[in-house]
């Protein structure tokens, strides 16, 4: 009988040291529910978007895309950000498809400037061209594939013609 007496006492004082846990839980039953609820809600949210950005990942072969990149160019301080070489680029690029009854000395060292920001732009992005080494109609096509390729990597360049909007694929 003793035993059973030592165990009810135990329980009673169980009893009454959750009780304040228990009417908490009582009345806080909702807010409660809501952050378990909320919490399980964001989880499976980060998880869905974990793995639709594996799925985009694989669809495009981001890592062959990448692979190639040096991101300690990024770092340097001497490099000019690629957001002001896009505008140099759209900046010369208008000058150089409007700049119809300028001299040919003008024209050829604008032509020479945004050979110049079209190098840098590739340097920055791991592209490699030859604009450098070519002269002539060569180095005209070069232009135009290193255009394209700038374009495929995102950064939109004037078109050809004026009025116009680049379409490379």
């Amino acid at each position: 009988m003793g035993v059973g007496r030592a165990l009810m006492l135990a329980l009673a004082f169980l009893a009454v040291a959750s009780l304040p846990a228990a009417l908490a839980l009582l009345f806080c039953y909702d807010e409660i529910l809501d952050r378990v609820v909320c919490g399980w809600s964001e989880w499976r949210d980060r998880r869905r978007e974990k793995r639709t950005i594996a799925r985009l990942d694989r669809a495009i072969e981001a890592d062959a895309l990448t692979r190639d990149i040096d991101l300690s160019e990024f770092d340097r301080t001497d490099r000019r950000p690629l957001e002001q070489l896009a505008a140099d680029l759209r900046r010369l690029g208008g000058q150089r498809l409007g700049g119809t009854g300028r001299s040919m000395v003008w024209h050829g060292a604008l032509l020479q400037a945004y050979d110049d920001r079209l190098s840098l732009a590739c340097r920055a992005l791991g592209i490699t061209e030859h604009l450098g080494e070519l002269e002539g109609v060569d180095q005209e096509i070069e232009r135009v594939r290193v255009e394209g390729v700038l374009h495929a990597a995102g950064l939109t360049l004037p078109a050809a013609r004026a009025g116009h909007r680049q379409r490379h694929r």
